[in-house]
């Protein structure tokens, strides 16, 4: 009865009628930040857009060839430095309105116009120049230099013109709560979940009549909910909740190919943490067979596990990790003593200091990270302090951590965080002295000029050369502590089928998913 009631309370979540048209209700880790585009900040932002609307190319879910819903024909031109594009005519906004050309380049110039404030947009800045429409369905982007996989690099979602009074778009708009795309779905935010509704176009027919997206808070009740049939989803699953859902009959547990790794960001313009070996220290602190026990419940000599070590900004499978770099795994107190003291800290009464001033590191998590890796910024704090630093912890909720976290704007000297990847996993925005998301503002030349030798790359062996040699190089100056990636599972009940789980986005694929009676 208790626990009906607590199913009451989260909104009357209801199952959806079964057979084609049915609703899909599904747990997510928060609700999105924004439904416009431009302004995806989270992977719960990209999975909700990803609904709503199309991209010019995508790769598909299980071949991962390029395709595009929305491009009948293109071609290089300009020896490379443009791609001339020709939109399938009888593609409608949700509203009914033709999308044309002039959409794709309304889009191109928001993206380039100063006065759009997106983190999004800026990735494109870099390489994109221009677009000019020659024809109602016919449009020809121009980059700033030869692209040798133009197609690759345009994966961004379509915007209708028709709806925006100019190119410098605002994420304050009411577009963000209710945008109009050409995506299976029309979406609509409201305060504690959002809606996402039926489309048919003629490059879209989905089953499902309706999808449901719910905050989904406490892993244990969102399991509970799920095995009750009150909701038909989960995206995603804590490793220490799978067992139970493994054993059932009703839920199947399907993997979400996200290329994504945890880490603790260092301040160093802190000046107790600007000496490297300060941070080399810290490094040998963290004892990370022991948070990985501890938070995520593995245990040393486990088979299989959800989770991997790393020793850079790559995951293990990824062709840009560097396998000379050694992980490390547990924690060596005796040679980070040595290190704090080469660098000028003492140690008295058991806490280091820095001059006559005892060091005091405050500590931020993402707060919805607790949910796959229960009391992680606990046990990184008091791993920190059995060795002599005294800490403050808080955890960070969605709109901190985009707006002042990642905007360099906190006032940490550590935080916990994780970033995910689709298939190009450029990490220049981290590390690059200019880098959009370089959390505390670290700069180093040579870290620069190797992020740059990879942006100036046109093979992927230089790629690969350029970002070897940027793990060796993050592995010794260590801006970040490099923990591990932890794999992801999503759990959908039985009667759900043809769920193809598109890596990154997730949703590409939402036309095959439909619900089956048995």
């Amino acid at each position: 009865m208790e626990l009906r009631r607590t199913f009451l309370a989260l909104g009357g979540l209801a199952m959806g009628v079964l057979g084609t048209g049915a609703t899909l209700n599904y747990f997510e880790e928060s609700l999105p930040t924004s439904l416009n585009p431009l302004f995806g900040e989270t992977m719960v932002d990209s999975r909700a857009q990803e609904l709503v609307f199309d991209r010019l190319w995508y790769n598909d879910a299980v071949t991962n060839e390029l395709k595009s819903r929305i491009v009948s024909r293109h071609e290089v031109a300009e020896a490379g430095r443009a791609i001339k594009i020709t939109l399938k005519e009888g593609i409608t906004w949700h509203d009914g309105t033709a999308m044309t050309s002039k959409d794709l380049c309304f889009t191109v110039k928001a993206m380039l116009d100063s006065g759009t404030p997106s983190v999004v947009a800026a990735a494109y800045q870099e390489f994109i120049a221009g677009c000019e429409t020659q024809g109602a369905n016919q449009a020809l982007i121009r980059f700033r230099k030869v692209l040798p996989k133009p197609r690759a690099r345009l994966g961004f979602h379509i915007l209708p013109a028709h709806q925006f009074d100019s190119t410098a778009i605002s994420p304050d708009l009411e577009f963000s709560a209710r945008p109009t795309g050409t995506g299976a779905f029309k979406g609509a935010r409201a305060r504690r979940e959002v809606i996402f509704d039926q489309y048919s176009n003629s490059h879209h027919s989905p089953s499902v009549m309706q999808l449901q997206l719910r905050e989904g808070g406490d892993p244990l009740l969102q399991i509970r909910t799920l095995e009750g049939g009150e909701v038909q989803g989960i995206i995603v699953v804590p490793p220490g909740s799978r067992a139970d859902l493994r054993a059932s009959d009703e839920v199947t547990l399907k993997s979400y190919d996200l290329r994504s790794w945890w880490f603790v960001a260092v301040n160093t313009s802190n000046p107790a943490l600007q000496d490297k070996r300060v941070r080399q220290a810290l490094n040998l602190i963290i004892d990370r067979t022991e948070l990985r026990e501890y938070t995520i419940g593995v245990k040393p000599g486990d088979r299989n596990s959800p989770c991997e070590f790393i020793s850079g900004p790559f995951v293990q499978s990824s062709p840009y990790y560097n396998r000379t770099v050694p992980t490390v795994p547990s924690a060596n107190r005796a040679k980070a003593d040595q290190l704090l003291k080469s660098a000028g800290l003492t140690r008295v009464g058991g806490r280091w200091h820095v001059g006559d001033q005892p060091i005091t590191l405050k500590i931020g998590m993402q707060s919805n990270l607790n949910n796959e890796a229960t009391d992680l910024l606990e046990q990184v704090g008091n791993q920190l302090g059995d060795a002599g630093f005294d800490r403050q912890t808080s955890k960070v909720g969605a709109d901190e951590w985009s707006q002042e976290v990642v905007s360099g704007q906190s006032d940490f000297d550590l935080v916990i965080g994780k970033w995910s990847f689709g298939l190009v996993e450029a990490v220049n925005d981290l590390f690059h002295t200019n880098g959009r998301k370089n959390i505390f503002g670290y700069s180093d030349s040579a870290v620069d000029e190797l992020l740059n030798a990879y942006e100036d790359a046109v093979t992927d062996t230089d790629q690969k050369d350029a970002y070897h040699k940027l793990h060796a190089r993050l592995a010794d100056e260590l801006p970040y502590l490099f923990l591990w990636k932890l794999d992801t599972k999503s759990a959908w009940r039985t009667e759900v089928r043809g769920n193809v789980i598109t890596p990154y986005f997730y949703f590409t694929e939402i036309d095959s998913w439909k619900v089956v009676e048995d």
